[in-house]
C-alpha cells in the first residue's frame, strides 16, 4: 500500500528502509550514510551494492599502496638516513606525513561473526501436517491445510499482519492445537527460535547478564563463561564477535536499538545447536551487510528453516518454499521465494478457480436435470479417454512435486528447478482444463 502510493506520487522525498525491493522500486538516487561521511550514487538502490563493493575495493587497493609505500620509506629511513642526513630530512618528514594519513583512515565497521551450528541431524521428514483447520471465533486462519516439510527445507511464510502466520508456526510445532487435522513432528528435533516480539530479552538486565544469566547457556560456577554450540566462551568475547563495545557489556539492554536488541538475540540463537531455525521476523532492524551475512549463513545452514518475513529480497534470497496466507484460512503452497509466488500465483489461481467453476457446474446441472443434447462418437470417444489422461497428468504432477521437494534442488539446481516448476504450472493448468472438459462430456452423456 505504501509502495504503491509513493510509486503515483509526483513529490519529492526521501526514503529510510532496509528492505531492499521496496528501495529499489522507488529510488532514482542514493545516499549512504558511511564512517561520517555522507556519499550519493545517482541511481536508485538497485546499483548500490555494486557501488558499495566497487568503493571498498578501491580504499583496499589505496590502502595496500600506502601499506606498501610506508614500508619503501621506512626501509630507506633505517638504512640510508645517516648517510644523508642533511639533504634528505624533507623525505623523513614525508614519511611521518605517510604514517599520519594511514592513522587518520578510519576502517569500515566489520560484520558479525555469524555462524549457526547444525548439531545432529533431524529425520529426513521435520513436519507433516495434514487437513488443518482453525479458526478463533469468526475469523478462520486455516481451512483444509495441508504441509510436508523436508530435511534442510527454507519454508517462508508471508501475509497480510493479522492473517495468522505466527499462529501456523505454532501450530506446526504443536504448541497451537487445531480444531482439526493433525501434525506429526519428526524425530531428533532441535528447535531454535527467533520471535519477533523480542519477548526473550529482559530490558533490566545487562548485555552480559543476558547471555550468562541464560540457563541454556550458562556455565555451571563461572559468571563470565557461556557455552558457544558445545564451547565454553568469555562473555565479553562472545559479545564483541557480535559487534557490541567494551562500554555496552554492562548497559541494560532497553538502552539498545533495534538492530542492537536483533543482533543479542541472534547471539543467543547462534550459541545454541539446532536443527530446526524457527526465525519470526528476524530481518526487522538489521542493516543491510548483517542481512547479507544472515542470508550466507542461512545458505550454510545444515538444519530445517521456518521463516516469516515481510523483507522480498530476503525470501528471494533465502527462501525454497513458500506459503501465502490470506483472510478465510486460504493457504496456498508455492515452490521458491517470493518473486517465484508472484510468477506462479495467476496460474495456479486460475487451475484453482477452473476446478472450482466445473465442481459449481456439475452440482448446478444435477439439480437442475437439464437435458442435454445426445453425445456425438467422438464426443464418447473423448470421454471413455479422459480418465486416463487425467490420471497421467495427476501421476506427472506427483512426480514433478517429489522432484521439486528434494533436499537442495533449488540451492544447487536452480536451471533444473526453475524448468521443473515452468512444467508443474502447466500440468496444473492442463488438468484443470482435462477435468472440465470431463465433466461437461459425462453431463452431455448423462442427458
Amino acid at each position: 500500500m505504501v509502495e504503491k502510493t509513493l510509486r503515483e506520487n509526483r513529490n519529492s522525498f526521501v526514503v529510510i528502509s532496509h528492505d531492499r525491493a521496496f528501495l529499489t522500486a522507488l529510488t532514482r538516487a542514493t545516499l549512504w550514510i558511511d564512517r561520517g561521511a555522507v556519499r550519493r550514487l545517482e541511481q536508485g538502490f538497485g546499483g548500490f551494492e555494486a557501488w558499495r563493493d566497487k568503493t571498498w575495493e578501491e580504499e583496499d587497493d589505496q590502502r595496500h599502496k600506502l601499506n606498501r609505500k610506508i614500508k619503501a620509506e621506512a626501509r630507506w629511513a633505517v638504512e640510508g638516513i645517516s648517510a644523508r642526513r642533511k639533504r634528505n630530512q624533507g623525505r623523513v618528514r614525508a614519511l611521518g606525513e605517510l604514517r599520519a594519513e594511514r592513522a587518520s583512515q578510519i576502517n569500515r565497521q566489520s560484520t558479525a561473526a555469524m555462524a549457526f551450528d547444525s548439531g545432529q541431524k533431524s529425520g529426513a521428514k521435520v513436519i507433516e501436517a495434514k487437513n488443518l483447520d482453525l479458526a478463533f471465533g469468526s475469523l478462520e486462519i486455516l481451512k483444509d491445510f495441508s504441509l510436508t516439510v523436508q530435511r534442510k527445507d527454507r519454508v517462508a511464510i508471508v501475509g497480510p499482519n493479522g492473517v495468522g502466520k505466527t499462529t501456523l508456526i505454532k501450530t506446526l510445532l504443536g504448541e497451537q492445537a487445531p480444531d482439526s487435522g493433525s501434525v506429526k513432528l519428526g524425530t531428533n528435533l532441535q528447535i531454535a527460535v527467533f520471535d519477533q516480539s523480542r519477548s526473550k530479552l529482559d530490558l533490566n538486565l545487562s548485555l552480559w547478564e543476558a547471555l550468562t544469566s541464560d540457563p541454556t547457556m550458562a556455565v555451571s560456577g563461572s559468571s563470565d563463561q557461556i557455552m558457544v554450540r558445545g564451547t565454553p566462551k568469555h562473555v565479553v568475547g562472545y559479545l564483541k564477535e557480535f559487534l557490541f563495545a567494551d562500554e555496552q557489556m554492562r548497559a541494560p539492554v532497553r538502552s539498545l536499538s533495534g538492530g542492537e536488541k536483533a543482533r543479542l538475540l541472534l547471539a543467543r540463537l547462534m550459541a545454541q545447536e539446532s536443527n530446526l531455525l524457527i526465525l519470526d521476523e528476524p530481518t526487522n532492524d538489521l542493516d543491510i551487510e548483517t542481512l547479507d551475512l544472515l542470508q550466507d549463513v542461512l545458505g550454510d545452514y545444515d538444519g530445517t528453516v521456518l521463516l516469516v518475513s515481510h523483507d522480498r529480497d530476503f525470501l528471494d534470497r533465502v527462501a525454497t518454499t513458500t506459503i501465502a496466507l490470506e483472510e478465510g484460512g486460504k493457504a496456498t503452497v508455492y515452490a521458491g521465494g517470493w518473486s517465484d509466488y508472484q510468477t506462479q500465483k495467476p496460474n495456479i489461481e486460475q487451475a484453482i478457480t477452473a476446478k472450482q467453476a466445473a465442481k459449481q457446474k456439475t452440482n448446478k446441472s444435477k439439480a437442475d436435470a437439464v437435458v442435454q443434447p445426445a453425445i456425438s462418437f467422438t464426443e464418447k470417444y473423448r470421454l471413455e479417454a479422459l480418465p486416463a489422461e487425467i490420471e497421467q497428468i495427476e501421476s506427472e504432477i506427483s512426480q514433478l512435486e517429489d522432484f521439486l521437494g528434494q533436499p537442495n534442488m533449488f540451492t544447487d539446481h536452480l536451471i533444473k528447478f526453475q524448468k521443473a516448476t515452468d512444467v508443474l504450472l502447466e500440468r496444473h493448468t492442463a488438468l484443470a482444463s482435462a477435468e472440465a472438459e470431463w465433466i461437461k462430456l459425462e453431463e452431455k452423456a448423462g442427458g
